[in-house]
């Protein structure tokens, strides 16, 4: 199976499945002398892992990121990092009607009939636990950009079609489902609880702000950083659809509206998104993520079986009734990795040019 890895530089690949012994990722290219030690991992991992809302995953997993190679007293050395998340909490039985069944709208169908043979339990290698190696990698991109500065944040704009419409920032990270709108995010509550009771899920809209990004990261044509940030983000399962800055609005305006002014100062305005040229400009980066609904729900529905007759479905196993909020932390880590992979980029050209830099 192809496609695992991601970055140039910095380049991370993840392993694992969600029923498996557990789920992993290897770093290459981190530099040295980056501090780095088990307890630094906690605080992602935890925004990450389930148990705070109605509609998170009844799975109880530790999370618990293991060290195996490329660390030495509490410092990289330069060699590959190998990071491991054991799974402590697995229950394959109810995934056994996926021996012959496939479930709508979700890699069941296409991952058969690419492969043949696939480990259905739990969805496997496309299941969302694979996102748990992401976050961890996230910890480590912080590392290499810390000397930056760079604040990555994502937040639930929408859910349910509820979106959030005071945004205050501050209330972020201790709202349950990552809103800056604390009556929208009671509404969420509510549409998630109601949600579970029908057995359907929900879908939603994550927004991403990077400050303190410097001018420069991105490379022309192919590796506009627009179009690593929108592979890094459509890269998670879930996604389906990203903006940058004013995004589909964009279509509907003129130049002279689109466009953003430039001052002395600064840029009056930021329709770009933070990123012209495929290069960041030095104003913040705007992204939005659209979120599909959890593909795995515990109502009837209409499929198909490996021989391709007909049959219904109804699942039981232990599902998210939204990716969201717990998607949040996953975003910002593959915009964290992207950035670290461009900021050092940045300096190995920087470099050829001036070796003294």
């Amino acid at each position: 199976m192809a496609g695992n890895s991601f970055g140039e530089i910095f380049r991370i690949t993840t392993f694992g499945e969600s029923h498996g012994e557990g789920v992993g990722v290897v770093i290459d290219g981190c530099p040295p002398m980056i501090s780095l030690k088990t307890n630094d991992f906690v605080h992602d991992m935890a925004r990450r892992r389930p148990g705070k809302r109605l509609s998170d995953t009844p799975r109880r997993e530790e999370d618990k990121v293991e060290i195996l190679s490329g660390v030495f007293e509490g410092q990289t050395t330069g060699a590959p990092i190998t990071l491991f998340i054991r799974n402590k909490d697995v229950d394959s039985s109810p995934y056994e009607i996926l021996r012959t069944l496939f479930r709508p709208g979700h890699a069941d169908y296409a991952y058969y009939k690419k492969y043949g043979h696939f480990d259905f339990r739990g969805g496997g290698r496309s299941s969302a636990r694979e996102t748990a190696a992401r976050v961890a990698a996230g910890v480590v991109a912080a590392g290499v950009l810390a000397s930056l500065e760079i604040r990555i944040c994502a937040f639930t704009l929408e859910f349910g079609g509820i979106r959030a419409v005071n945004i205050n920032p501050d209330l972020i990270d201790d709202d349950p489902y990552y809103c800056p709108d604390p009556a929208a995010s009671a509404q969420m509550e509510e549409a998630a609880k109601m949600a579970r009771k029908e057995g359907d899920s929900l879908g939603g809209i994550v927004e991403i702000h990077v400050d303190g990004c410097p001018p420069g990261l991105g490379e022309p044509v192919f590796d506009k950083l627009e179009a690593e940030l929108a592979k890094a983000i459509m890269s998670v399962g879930a996604v389906k659809g990203i903006e940058v800055g004013a995004g589909f609005e964009a279509a509907r305006l003129r130049g002279s509206q689109n466009n953003d002014p430039l001052a002395p100062d600064g840029f009056r305005t930021n329709r770009a998104g933070g990123i012209l040229g495929g290069v960041s400009n030095g104003d913040q980066i705007i992204l939005r993520a659209a979120v599909k609904p959890i593909p795995s729900i515990s109502r009837e529905q209409d499929t198909i079986d490996r021989e391709g007759h007909g049959a219904k479905i109804k699942l039981k196993g232990r599902h998210d009734v939204s990716a969201i909020p717990r998607i949040n932390p996953v975003l910002e880590a593959m915009v964290r990795i992207t950035l670290a992979d461009h900021y050092l980029r940045l300096k190995v050209m920087r470099q050829f040019v001036d070796p003294t830099v």
